[in-house]
């Protein structure tokens, strides 16, 4: 009996299949296999009920389930107190907005590096309501998304905001005056993904004004800048990703006469035992951003551990 088992069994529970544990652990199937095979010779138990179309845990699979949490907690609670950051090793599965890929994400890769020299980060970019789901679903360790995920164990912390500025491609002609949402209405507009909340909120900007608004959308902020440089419709957007565009000309910012809400970014992880040095990269993604901003967020003692 060792961690690598532990952990092996602590994922299998979690995610009901030997096979999608396999590939949380890095191990093939029949090494995955091998190990609860292991386990269950040594402790004289069947710690899981393979009868059904789904593994499931036996009664006495349940009362192990607790101590094997306990003890992956305990132990990294050990590493983190005793242990040097260098020599801490293992994959975390990072999850970010694409907003935050063309942000900060770069300068927070760095600090992890040299807080962890020894973790592996598995990037995935996506939009905030797969990454949700992602999480809901043990596919990923962290994300800093768009909003919250609202689930029993997940921590959400409040990471960022970025304020929206209405563009358009110099070839439209857009007035210097403010438009009015009458006006804005007769434009298309290219935005994020149906069900977000950009989408959401202009959508309810302009509808009440034309219900025959165009509105494009596209779950790829690269897409969504190009196709706004290129005059196919006007776009709400952070200044912060579109500095090249504006320096450039290629795009212009123009007023309103109404604000769309800010895209409010949140770090989301799970209360997990040996969740440690996930919560300790949330915490240098507060930092990350602070130091963009220029104010120093309160941060909780597991950093202080690095």
């Amino acid at each position: 009996m060792n961690i690598r088992t532990l952990e092996t069994f602590v994922w299998i529970a979690r995610l009901g299949s030997f096979r999608a544990a396999a590939s949380r652990v890095y191990a093939s199937q029949p090494s995955v296999s091998a190990r609860i095979a292991g386990l269950e010779d040594q402790l004289g138990v069947e710690l899981f009920n393979r009868s059904g179309k789904k593994i499931a845990l036996t009664a006495k699979g349940r009362e192990f389930l607790i101590y094997a949490e306990k003890m992956l907690s305990l132990y990294g609670e050990m590493l983190q107190t005793v242990a040097k950051p260098a020599s801490i090793q293992g994959t975390i599965r990072l999850a970010v907005s694409e907003t935050i890929a063309h942000t900060w994400l770069p300068q927070l890769i760095e600090r992890v590096s040299e807080a962890y020299p020894a973790i592996n980060l598995e990037l995935d970019v996506d939009i905030s309501i797969n990454l949700a789901e992602k999480l809901k679903n043990h596919e990923i360790d962290i994300a800093f998304l768009m909003g919250s995920v609202n689930q029993p164990g997940i921590i959400n912390r409040g990471l960022c905001r970025y304020s929206l500025i209405w563009v358009a491609s110099p070839r439209l002609g857009i007035p210097d005056k403010p438009m009015s949402l009458v006006e804005l209405a007769t434009w298309p507009i290219v935005t994020y993904p149906r069900k977000s909340e950009p989408y959401v909120a202009i959508r309810s900007l302009v509808d009440p004004m034309n219900h025959s608004t165009r509105i494009h959308s596209s779950s790829s902020l690269s897409t969504i800048i190009r196709m706004t440089v290129d005059g196919l419709g006007v776009s709400a957007l952070p200044r912060e990703i579109l500095h090249r565009e504006l320096d450039s000309g290629v795009l212009r910012e123009f007023d309103v006469d109404a604000a769309v809400p800010d895209l409010v970014f949140s770090a989301a992880y799970r209360a997990a035992p040996g969740g440690d040095v996930v919560h300790a990269i949330a915490e240098l993604a507060f930092i990350t951003v602070a130091n963009r901003i220029g104010a120093m967020p309160k941060l909780s003692g597991t950093l202080n551990k690095l």
